[in-house]
């Protein structure tokens, strides 16, 4: 059986135990396509009929999450009527969590809320509602770029799967009956977990590195599960190795020390068939803990430490927030982000609809108040009204200085032609801009505006002579000062200067000793701005005075021998983070 059809037979399993109980939820990491449909349409065919099954879109209101008030009903009835939202919709079924990399941070915590408690609760503009909200949930990872799904979300969810390694030749007809489903789901109730195999679990989770208390838990109950789907009461050893196959051995951070005296200590091998057989059930009779290692770690990929390093550094990377600039608070523009009791003064933008809500409880008092009877106009005092909060980013600007003097000045462009264009690549994403500033000779120019044009940027590297004296003290009051007025702005500027740090000319024409000093001013002046700063050392072996230099301007240094143009796009994204 091949790697992708044994991925798929655990995806099947995993399939039979959510819609079993839904509370052994699943995240799966597989971008759109007919392998992922196929998954889906299984676990809809195994699905008993009753259950109702929901969506929940990455970009949801509070309101129809959690529920609240039913503006039209409220205002046809002249009392407050409440209105469920999503999570109790949900109640006793399941919710596919479409994009779930991308749900908003307060959506996830009102989720793990739900799962945690089975309820929600919520009292806010005099109303107060509790309802019952036990649910499964699919968690669909489209796996794209640097984005990952809550780990608070993911650590709640029971079976872990990756889907990006199967192809449709390895899609085999489903193993499990909608029958199978509804036995398994009367006989799961009778279900028992020996002490035993809560042990094993248990220390299987700890030898892995799994820090949660909940991946035991899921694992023991993923177990029972199991059982069940087999017409088992009691829990055997492999429902327990599945269990630590989908529960544990996606979560392990770090691969158990092998044990060098057993090794040693090993019998010699048999010299017979019967010596043979023996060994076989000498080992099937050893420790429940060392079998279900054994199964754990036959899941977990060979390059479970290369893949966690990543993952680590990819977080890094996301964090930064050089992806769309800085996040800005804007009066009238941007994306909205709720709404907050105020004044509707100049240069605010009434929220009507919440305006409305916060009114809409408070009519029968006002009327009485009043002796408005039951007229029909609404009655809105000024602690009603709401005004629209956005929230815009803004765009990055990277700037590069470019060394153009010197003979390898041809091999230093091409880096930074990679470079530019790497990063105008993304900025259809990221809306970032690019502008160029070469020195050579006796000053720097800007060669390049602020744009986003791949073929302006082209033109300009294309045309750059070579050759000439270091005006390096020039280059960076250059930069400096188009980095301050593209903070004036409002956008985020990011300086990478490439260079070997030897300056020899300065800006009144002086020689190589004033230069160097009026370089390291410059440096130092351009640090107090707090804008960030990478510094490529683009000599054939790294330079002391590039060190120096990049230590004036508190910049990161970065060796031109050993950064292509990848590598100089995540320095220049990581130093922009800290800005």
């Amino acid at each position: 059986m091949s790697d992708g059809a044994a991925i798929w037979a655990d995806a099947m399993i995993a399939a039979a135990l959510a819609a079993i109980d839904p509370a052994a939820s699943v995240l799966l990491r597989a971008g759109a396509g007919p392998v992922r449909e196929q998954w889906l349409e299984l676990l809809r065919e195994l699905m008993p009929v009753s259950t109702h099954i929901r969506k929940l879109p990455p970009s949801i209101s509070d309101d129809r999450l959690l529920g609240g008030l039913d503006l039209a009903a409220t205002l046809q009835a002249g009392r407050p009527v409440l209105q469920r939202g999503l999570l109790a919709e949900a109640d006793g079924g399941v919710l596919i969590a479409v994009m779930a990399e991308r749900i908003a941070p307060s959506t996830t915590a009102h989720l793990c809320v739900a799962l945690d408690t089975g309820a929600i609760r919520i009292e806010r503009d005099g109303m107060s509602l509790h309802a019952p909200a036990r649910f499964g949930v699919i968690a669909l990872d489209e796996g794209l770029g640097d984005e990952r799904v809550s780990p608070a979300l993911a650590d709640r969810l029971a079976c872990q799967l990756d889907l990006g390694t199967v192809a449709r030749a390895d899609l085999g007809e489903s193993l499990f009956k909608p029958s199978d489903i509804a036995a398994a789901r009367a006989l799961l109730p009778q279900v028992r977990l020996s002490d035993d195999a809560i042990a094993a679990l248990t220390t299987t989770s700890v030898a892995l590195g799994i820090d949660s208390l909940r991946a035991p838990l899921l694992a023991c109950r993923v177990a029972r599960i199991a059982a069940a789907l087999d017409g088992e009461t009691v829990v055997a050893d492999a429902h327990i190795a599945c269990a630590a196959r989908l529960v544990l051995a996606p979560r392990a951070t770090r691969l158990p020390a092998a044990d060098d005296d057993a090794e040693s200590n090993q019998a010699p091998e048999p010299q017979n068939d019967q010596a043979e057989s023996e060994e076989d059930d000498r080992s099937n009779d050893g420790p429940l803990e060392d079998r279900v290692l054994e199964a754990a770690l036959a899941a977990i990929p060979a390059d479970l430490l290369k893949r966690l390093q990543d993952e680590r550094a990819m977080r890094m990377r996301s964090s930064s927030a050089s992806k769309q600039g800085t996040a800005q608070k804007a009066p009238k523009r941007g994306r909205p982000i709720g709404a907050r009791r105020g004044e509707w003064r100049a240069g605010a933008r009434l929220n009507v609809l919440e305006t409305l809500r916060a009114a809409a409880p408070w009519q029968p008092l006002r009327r009485r108040a009043r002796r408005a009877g039951k007229s029909g106009r609404l009655i809105v005092h000024k602690d009603d009204i709401r005004i629209t909060r956005f929230k815009q980013r803004s765009g990055t600007t990277t700037i590069f200085v470019v060394d153009a003097s010197g003979s390898s000045a041809l091999q230093r462009l091409a880096e930074v032609k990679g470079a530019v264009e790497l990063l105008l690549a993304e900025c259809y994403i990221r809306r970032d801009e690019v502008a160029l500033i070469a020195f050579r000779g006796k000053g720097a120019e800007l060669l390049l505006p602020p744009t986003r044009s791949l073929t302006r940027a082209k033109r300009s590297l294309a045309a750059l002579p070579g050759g000439g004296g270091t005006p390096l003290s020039a280059a960076i009051f250059a930069a400096t000062e188009l980095a301050l007025a593209v903070k004036a702005k409002g956008q985020a500027p990011t300086i990478v200067l490439m260079t070997d740090g030897r300056a020899n000319v300065a800006r009144d024409g002086g020689g190589r000793s004033e230069a160097e000093a009026e370089a390291l001013v410059a440096a130092k002046q351009l640090a107090l701005t707090g804008i960030p700063v990478v510094l490529v050392d683009s000599s054939p072996r790294p330079q002391d005075k590039a060190a120096q230099l990049a230590g004036a301007m508190q910049a990161r240094y970065v060796a031109l021998p050993h950064a292509d143009a990848t590598r100089l796009s995540q320095a220049v994204m990581a130093q922009a983070g800290r800005g």
